[in-house]
């Protein structure tokens, strides 16, 4: 039996893994290594998919695996760092039963909206070179750039994102999860500027916005990506 083929699947559970530490991590009480987690997460997560493609290594677990993991590491942990965010903002209303506050769990609309979005990716043959609703890890990676903007700019403890912000950004990104916006990927079928030209600007844009203003670019980073995604999605998935 070939090892090749259990590559990307050793890959895949790294993602799995990033996701899990997350978790213990906010359940910690540490939102910062969390969403450094996220991002470790985010980094398997296209390694895995790299890997496959490069070795022509595909198993019939793949995707299957590829998917439980994403629920983990770009739902369930995100969701986790907002509720978390939402319980520690200054202006939290107050819903109690026995006394849990639900208000902040309005958070794990997240995972549910993410684990929705994974299932009707894994059935749309047409999302090869576009997606279709927001990708669960962009949606991940931008919950987690928060703490690490706030943290950047001293802000992470002193509720400066109150409640109902939290809330709207919850809600905004359930939605355009299911919703029907064509969102750009990162297949490149080459390497060249023809044909690639929204995907490496948004590269060359990211990577000189970090250098410059560090984790408080990344939050706008991402905004960029859903923004490019809505007027020129289009043209990548030619």
């Amino acid at each position: 039996m070939s090892l090749k083929k259990h590559i990307p699947n050793v890959i895949t559970c790294g993602n799995l893994l990033a996701g899990c530490f997350s978790l213990l991590f906010i359940a910690s009480g540490m939102p910062i290594k969390a969403a450094l987690m996220i991002l470790v997460a985010g980094l398997f997560d296209f390694l895995d998919g790299l890997a496959a493609r490069l070795l022509d290594a595909h198993s019939p677990i793949g995707p299957d695996l590829d998917s439980l993991s994403d629920v983990v590491s770009f739902g369930v942990a995100p969701g986790m760092i907002m509720c978390y965010m939402m319980n520690n903002a200054l202006d939290l209303p107050q819903f109690r039963i026995y006394n849990v506050d639900l208000m902040p769990c309005l958070a794990f609309l997240l995972p549910v909206f993410a684990a929705i979005r994974l299932a009707r990716f894994n059935n749309d043959e047409t999302q090869q070179t576009a997606f279709r609703g927001i990708p669960a890890p962009a949606m991940a990676i931008f919950v987690a750039s928060l703490p690490l903007a706030l943290n950047y700019v001293g802000h992470l403890f002193d509720g400066a994102l109150d409640y109902w912000a939290c809330l709207g950004i919850t809600l905004l990104f359930s939605f355009m999860m299911v919703s029907n916006l064509r969102c750009f990927s990162f297949k490149m079928k080459s390497l060249g500027w023809k044909g690639n030209e929204v995907r490496w600007i948004f590269l060359i844009v990211a990577i000189v916005g970090f250098v410059i203003f560090r984790w408080l670019a990344l939050p706008f980073v991402m905004i960029l990506y859903i923004l490019l995604s809505v007027f020129f999605a289009g043209r990548t998935a030619e």
